[in-house]
């Protein structure tokens, strides 16, 4: 559905994409993740043809973003972080000026307005203005724009920004309800809202793609700990032992086990405690959280510019 390949894109002396590429397949939703600035808005606007990048290429649904933006852009529902409402029209007025501009057939248009206001819940607000609705409300509005002319691909840029805890909520159920029958692309700085919604996540630092992972893999880890009860002295080197293992950190009776690249530590380590006769409290992989990871990227990143800046 979507191909990026080496996108680039400076704005003078910053550059905001530094040869970005990432493919994403029809029905998966993706979280593009990262701190402001990461250049995800950038990545965002250059998807949707309303930025020209330096060098790359991006294509949807086999269409060339730069060759054929207005082919593109009909095919794509697109969000903005700021929604392009009108105050002064009720809901059902704007929708229907959208279904006007989308080029949506007059006889098409009840039944594709209809799908668009119940699938956000607005059925209760058609005939109310746009000034008078909450923010909540105001984005579902914003969305049920974007989905109007039934799109294979839905983006959404920073779509929670600015909303209370329930209308996040709600908003993320809403999402999850749209990416049945659309393949979902946005970006945001949220990490639950990754963790929630996505199947995979692309995460931006600095203009770079340092992770793009799907969420399921993230947890899985080649480490393990053991928690003994009165462990020997010997437990350290009788572990360090195992080829399956990288590494032994100890700290009491518990004892952080690295293993060596694709290894498979559990069968070892406990063969190894019960040949040993050890009293054994836990036994555990060590899972990753999507916010470890996001940790361990920014400090490396911290890291190689406070290196940068000594050289």
């Amino acid at each position: 559905m979507v191909s990026v390949k080496d996108l680039k894109k400076a704005y003078g002396g910053l550059q905001a994409l530094a040869g970005v590429s990432f493919d994403i397949a029809e029905g998966e939703i993706v979280g593009l993740l990262g701190p402001n600035g990461a250049g995800k808005s950038t990545i965002i606007k250059t998807l949707t043809g309303y930025l020209q990048p330096d060098a790359g290429t991006a294509e949807i649904d086999g269409e060339d973003v730069m060759v054929a933006p207005r082919l593109v852009q009909a095919g794509i529902g697109y969000l903005p972080e700021n929604a392009p409402l009108y105050p002064e029209l009720t809901v059902y007025e704007y929708l229907q000026m959208m279904a006007e501009m989308r080029e949506i057939p007059a006889a098409d248009q009840p039944d594709y307005l209809a799908d668009a206001i119940y699938s956000t819940g607005l059925e209760k607000r058609v005939n109310q203005p746009i000034a008078e609705l909450s923010k909540g409300y105001r984005q579902r509005v914003g969305i049920a724009q974007a989905i109007l002319h039934r799109p294979k691909l839905l983006i959404l840029d920073e779509p929670t920004v600015g909303l209370d805890p329930s209308q996040i909520i709600e908003i993320r159920h809403l999402i999850k309800r749209l990416s049945k029958h659309s393949t979902v692309l946005f970006s945001t700085h949220i990490l639950p809202e990754v963790e929630t919604l996505c199947d995979r996540v692309l995460m931006l630092i600095n203009g770079e793609i340092r992770l793009d992972s799907k969420l399921a893999d993230i947890a899985m880890t080649d480490d393990m700990v053991l928690v003994l009860d009165q462990p020997p002295a010997d437990v350290p080197a009788l572990l360090q032992a195992l080829p399956c293992v990288a590494k032994v950190l100890v700290n009491e009776n518990r004892f952080e086990i690295a293993g060596t690249a694709d290894s498979d530590l559990s069968p070892a380590v406990y063969d190894l405690a019960v040949a040993q006769g050890w009293r054994v409290r836990e036994l555990r992989p060590v899972v990753q959280t999507l916010e470890s990871v996001f940790n361990q990227m920014m400090s490396s990143t911290d890291r190689s510019d406070r290196s940068a800046g000594e050289l």
